[in-house]
């Protein structure tokens, strides 16, 4: 029987170390010493991979608040351009006298003065906004509060950071560093305090881990929480569908679905039934809400000169969605292997982003620690997280030129379009790599060492009991033991030296 000691010696061996595998987070690490060594004792002291992914996570957040300094300061507070000229915007201050929060108003309950009656946020963001105003002191000045409650988000933010950094990081159990390209990402420290999607970010990033344990009920409420805090996280349950479906694991679907559908109903229904008004708000809303800002229908609409009916584009919107979200479930069916959870759940965001009226700057966030577990290749992630950050730049030298007047000090027109098509194209950049991997398993790095689906929890290593295209491959082995036993049997590819580490 092997020592104790045995054991922590083969756990450390069996991570994963970018810096062998990958060609540029080995360069990456010639400035802090170079690649670990064959002595390395990984793990052997205090600071663990997931501590090191969460401290560079929570350094880089607390960069980001640096850069909102000039904001802080004065710029939120002494007309619209200079905040855009810094690059430091930020809904939080403007949306606490603007929402109602600094006269005590009730989100939901209590009508809001000006055009906008009720709260325009789901019901758990709502409550995340009201705790932040609570922490707020109420004395002295507006700008006074208003920082405060910035700084009061910015802490509860931090904290939803190191969530989504540990999740991430543990989610691929032998690959824990793969969680640096979150921590490490600089469109998410740039956007990570513009708005409050890190909410959302957070409790999608722990339903994944949940689902990675092979716990699909936890996974199913927290999904739910998610989804009553930002709408996107809802599209996961896709994945976890045609995934299950091919595996023929039904029993950890409806759990799953089970599980959203109680904990989004145990969020909305003390607000829905009370306030049905205000409750709808968000949904109205998003409805009703024009072409606005990143989207490619702007581009349209601009270079056209033309304008579009708002019921027009949710309708294409809705429509190319959808349609795309089935070919992606094709995909997932027809793949000579089938794909690992977090790749499919990066794509079906992904196309939601891409094919929607509104590209906010933050909502970069919803991809990044989705790109991180669905394609750990340092050169594709920071490809795509340059044409990011060149986005967030434009918008904001963009809004500069429309608001300095005559003196234009910005990025015009023009400019702007071209940061949309760059936002577009890293996208679509990075969703092909990961249609490729999947078509083609052999390419995927996560399975070179003959690894299934680490994030896949009951899917990882399960049985293939439907497919829509027979696979012959040598190795190929009869599917059998579906928890339900549903569906015809279908066949399963080994890949690589399943369950035994490679040497790194």
């Amino acid at each position: 029987m092997p020592s104790a000691e045995d054991t922590s010696v083969h756990e450390e061996r069996s991570v994963v170390r970018p810096t062998h595998r990958d060609e540029v987070a080995a360069a990456g690490s010639e400035l802090i010493g170079g690649r670990s060594g064959r002595w390395a004792r990984l793990g052997g002291t205090a600071l663990t991979p997931v501590a090191a992914v969460a401290l560079v996570a929570i350094g880089m957040f607390a960069l980001g608040m640096v850069q909102k300094l000039p904001c802080y300061n004065w710029a939120w507070f002494r007309g619209a351009a200079s905040q855009y000229t810094h690059a430091c915007y930020s809904d939080i201050p403007h949306l606490y006298a603007g929402r109602g929060f600094a006269d005590g108003l009730v989100p939901y309950f209590d009508r809001l003065p000006g055009d906008m009656q009720f709260l325009e946020y789901p019901v758990l963001t709502g409550v995340f906004m009201q705790v932040a105003a609570w922490l707020t002191p109420g004395g002295g000045s507006l700008q006074t509060q208003e920082q405060a409650y910035w700084l009061a988000n910015a802490g509860m933010l931090m904290i939803c950071t190191a969530v989504i950094a540990v999740c991430v990081a543990r989610t691929h159990r032998r690959r824990p560093w793969d969680g640096l390209l979150m921590a490490l990402a600089p469109a998410f420290a740039l956007t990570a305090t513009i708005n409050w999607d890190l909410l959302a970010v957070a409790l999608t990033a722990a339903a994944m881990l949940m689902w990675s344990r092979s716990r699909p009920l936890a996974f199913g409420v927290l999904i739910g929480l998610a989804t009553a805090a930002k709408l996107y996280p809802v599209l996961l349950l896709g994945p976890v569908f045609v995934l299950c479906w091919r595996a023929g694991k039904w029993r950890a679907f409806g759990a799953a679905l089970l599980g959203a559908a109680g904990s989004w109903l145990v969020v909305n229904l003390p607000v829905m039934i009370p306030a049905p008004e205000g409750w709808k708000k968000f949904y109205t809303f998003s409805q009703e809400r024009g072409i606005d800002f990143g989207s490619f229908w702007l581009v349209i609409t601009q270079r056209s000169g033309e304008a579009i009916d708002v019921s027009t584009v949710n309708t294409v919107s809705t429509v190319t969605t959808l349609v795309l979200c089935l070919a992606i479930g094709a995909l997932a069916l027809t793949a000579p292997r089938r794909p690992r959870f977090a790749q499919l759940a990066f794509l079906v965001v992904a196309v939601f982003i891409l094919v929607n009226k509104v590209y906010s700057p933050q909502y970069v966030l919803w991809l990044i620690p989705l790109a991180a577990l669905a394609r750990p290749r340092w050169r594709d992630f920071l490809i795509w997280q340059t044409c990011e950050v060149l986005y967030f730049l434009g918008i904001w030298m963009y809004l500069a030129y429309t608001t300095s007047g005559d003196k234009h000090q910005g990025l015009p027109t023009e400019g702007y379009q071209m940061a949309i098509v760059l936002h577009l194209v890293g996208t679509l950049y990075l969703c092909a790599l990961v249609v490729r991997d999947i078509s083609m398993p052999e390419r995927d790095g996560v399975r070179h060492d003959g690894s299934d689906d680490p994030s896949g929890g009951v899917l990882d290593g399960a049985e293939d009991v439907f497919a829509l295209t027979h696979i012959a491959q040598p190795g190929a082995v009869r599917g059998e033991g579906a928890d339900d036993g549903a569906g015809a049997a279908g066949s399963r590819v080994e890949w690589g030296t399943a369950g035994t580490p490679a040497a790194d």
